[in-house]
């Protein structure tokens, strides 16, 4: 059975109040599906009251959306991976574009962050993409793998086997624009074959771009995707499980 992943990304929004009141109207909304799971990545300070208010379903996970690569020490405003966990996360996004190109995160760090997620037992969750720029030069497959090789490349295919991918086009983030449904498939595809030299068995790959209820039906009509990662349209509990509930074929 094709299972599928939703992952919510509620970037800087929705505080601890705000969390458990969404998550109450969600679970009132949304009826258990044992072909999906519904991941939710809070700002760090709602992690633990949207763990706490999910602690019971196993279909509903919660993660971090973002982690330091040390695991503790004098590096103030930082979150470690050990003390996300401790605050109920179980995954964490790394390298998110908005990570990349409004804070500068390098490859390098990519790499650290995936690392550390794995030694505390998160599922780090890598974000892979293009800009505009990279794709209208027709580097998109370069620029994915590379990201790819900094940040897994120094891994066993055993941990690699354990993250989630997810690629999302930097230039149709918050655009309104997507990729197509068969661009989308196209990269994952490639995605997948890179893993697979590696030996991997091949983790989730999700895609990530200005995903609403318009469009998530048929961008899960191609295979290669195994779910999607939502931004602004995850910021309402009944919108989001109207879509977290989409048919697919």
């Amino acid at each position: 059975m094709r299972r599928l992943t939703f992952a919510a990304n509620w970037k800087m929004h929705l505080g601890p109040n705000e969390a458990r009141g969404y998550l109450q109207t969600f679970r009132a909304r949304y009826n258990r599906r044992d072909d999906r799971e519904v991941w939710f990545f809070p700002p760090a300070v709602s992690v633990e009251a949207a763990a706490q208010a999910v602690r019971e379903r196993t279909d509903l996970l919660v993660g971090v959306q973002d982690v330091y690569w040390e695991p503790k020490g004098a590096f103030t405003g930082a979150v470690s991976a050990p003390l996300a966990l401790q605050a109920g996360a179980r995954s964490a996004l790394v390298g998110h574009s908005e990570r990349r190109h409004v804070f500068g995160e390098t490859d390098e760090d990519t790499r650290r962050k995936v690392s550390a997620a794995l030694a505390a037992g998160l599922v780090p969750v890598l974000c892979v993409g293009e800009t505009l720029a990279e794709r209208d030069a027709g580097h998109t497959v370069a620029v994915v793998v590379r990201q790819l090789v900094a940040a897994l490349s120094s891994l066993h295919a055993i941990a690699i086997s354990r993250l989630g991918i997810a690629y999302e086009p930097v230039w149709a983030i918050g655009s309104g624009r997507a990729a197509t449904p068969r661009d989308a498939a196209a990269v994952h595809r490639e995605i997948r074959g890179w893993l697979g030299e590696r030996g991997s068995a091949t983790p989730r790959v999700l895609y990530g771009a200005s995903v609403n209820l318009k469009n998530v039906a048929e961008l899960l009509a191609e295979h290669e995707l195994d779910g999607v990662l939502v931004g602004g349209a995850s910021l309402d509990p009944e919108g989001w499980a109207q879509l977290v509930q989409t048919e697919t074929t």
